[in-house]
């Protein structure tokens, strides 16, 4: 979620809109929940192994190009709720999509499966009503589709109150004080990018996943937090923390190829024209990450951005634009774009039309790829059509 460009006239706009889908993503949480029926300096030390001991396929995707995806986003807790579940589950019938986004593990730093992963049980991070993660995935692929495991990475609140709370204060990014850097997303939601523990913790879950079938693992919050830079310390960090990610998707792409998944990183749209911002370099991203998948939303570009006057009510004029300069980002790394398209109402109502909309800008701009979200994991059947 993002905007062209913080230094703009927008930069208040923007902020508040980070802050109000982060605030969207946890009300629909919410409501899932109750219902009946929203990421040359020197590298970042290596991170260790995996730890898991499942061995690698003997094939490998090294070489792939990531073949696109019509996907739709669905939360951990949604899978388990009939009434969320099943009209995703009839749209790859339909062939109106053919891949399921779902939940590993989301903003809250509970993960959607019964992980066997030693970490993941000492921390506490196991949703109390989680999903059987082969089944799922093998449900979807009975029909004809695949799963994109969506993985939240350095935002990690459950993680970051362990490490805080049992003297790991260093995996923490923190403020020039040493008290843990919160703003607006609470008091220990960001782990430290650049720290061997948190990097492993990220990838063994990814490996673990792969190794469950998941087709391909989707970093989000796959950045530093949004703020001053000033104001945050990475301890340990060697160099920018853009290399850091950089490093860290990397080594996650190479490992997860190995093991027969691909790996896509969510980036804000701001990232880029200013990669400092979040530390999300994309050209350096595209050469590692086997898919790009920009957050466009038209809500969340400012007025005038990429000479759009008023982007929420200009879906299709303001996608295609700002899809144009990731294409130019990308241009002659591995990974291909895939963007996240609006399928909410966020200071203007939307509905089939704008979905379409956004599609088609997409598909115009050379990218018949998508990735569509909700929150609340209700969508508009209406904007898409078989294929």
């Amino acid at each position: 979620m993002g905007r062209h460009s913080l230094k703009r006239r927008g930069t208040t706009l923007v902020l508040v809109a980070l802050i109000v889908t982060a605030v969207l993503a946890a009300v629909g949480l919410a409501l899932a929940l109750v219902s009946p029926v929203k990421p040359a300096a020197e590298l970042a030390p290596p991170i260790p192994g995996p730890a898991t001991s499942k061995p690698a396929p003997t094939t490998t995707t090294a070489d792939a190009e990531h073949p696109g995806m019509r996907a739709l986003h669905l939360t951990a807790h949604a899978w388990s709720v009939p009434a969320l579940r099943d009209p995703v589950l009839n749209l790859v019938r339909e062939h109106k999509i053919d891949t399921v986004e779902l939940d590993i593990k989301d903003e809250s730093g509970k993960i959607g499966y019964p992980s066997a992963l030693p970490r993941a049980r000492e921390i506490g991070a196991i949703a109390h009503d989680a999903y059987d993660a082969k089944q799922a995935v093998e449900q979807v692929h009975a029909l004809g589709g695949k799963v994109v495991g969506r993985l939240v990475v350095f935002r990690d609140p459950v993680l970051g109150a362990w490490a805080w709370q049992n003297g790991h204060r260093d995996m923490l990014v923190q403020r020039p004080n040493g008290q843990p850097w919160s703003s607006g997303y609470g008091k220990y939601a960001f782990t430290n990018l650049a720290h061997p523990e948190v990097r492993a913790y990220n990838l063994d879950l990814a490996v673990e996943a792969a190794g469950l079938g998941f087709d391909d693992i989707l970093y989000d919050y796959i950045r530093r937090p949004d703020g001053p830079l000033a104001q945050m310390r990475f301890p340990g960090l060697s160099g920018s923390a853009e290399d850091s990610v950089t490093s860290f998707v990397a080594d996650s792409g190479r490992v997860l190829r190995e093991r027969g998944a691909l790996l896509g990183v969510s980036v804000f749209g701001i990232a880029v024209s200013s990669p400092t911002s979040v530390a999300q370099d994309i050209p350096a991203l595209a050469r590692h990450a086997d898919y790009i998948a920009p957050m466009v939303y038209p809500s969340h570009w400012g007025k005038g951005e990429y000479g759009v006057s008023d982007p929420n009510a200009d879906p299709y004029e303001i996608v295609k634009r700002s899809l144009g300069a990731f294409a130019e980002a990308v241009r002659g790394g591995r990974a291909v774009i895939i963007p996240w398209l609006q399928d909410f109402s966020l200071g203007r109502t939307y509905g089939p039309q704008e979905v379409r909309a956004q599609i088609q800008a997409a598909h115009d701009a050379g990218m018949p790829s998508f990735l569509l979200w909700n929150a609340g994991c209700r969508y508009h059947a209406a904007a898409l059509s078989p294929r």
